[in-house]
């Protein structure tokens, strides 16, 4: 197992910034729809390991499907830096898009393909 490592990451505008603990597995690359638009590439952590430390109030809402994800968007530049959501265990999970943390080289990331169209 991976060495759990702290990151910082934000919008594209600024607005929104958190905090997050994790060892960066998996790397979700999954080909829902939204996901297949918008280019996110997705962590999966506990809320524990996850602070939001400004831009709550910029936050607009979007759900889809089976709306077990709270899509969260800047209402500013419109980046999901993250979202809320279940596991499939029911538990509280933060879905934190790794293409938003600071000092971060995705192209070195290993991607684990996920299949959401099938859900």
């Amino acid at each position: 197992m991976s060495e759990i490592k702290n990151y910082s990451g934000c919008c594209h505008c600024g607005q929104v910034h958190f905090d997050v603990s994790t060892t960066l597995e998996p790397v979700i690359s999954c080909n829902c729809s939204i996901c297949t638009k918008r280019g996110a590439l997705w962590i999966f952590v506990k809320p524990e390991q996850f602070a939001l430390r400004s831009g709550e109030d910029a936050l607009v809402q979007y759900q889809f499907n089976k709306k077990v994800i709270r899509h969260l968007f800047c209402d500013t530049c419109g980046v999901e830096a993250f979202a809320r959501g279940a596991a499939p265990d029911g538990s509280e999970i933060v879905a934190v898009n790794v293409r938003c943390l600071e000092s971060l080289d995705v192209s070195a990331l290993k991607l684990t393909p996920f299949n959401g169209r099938a859900l």
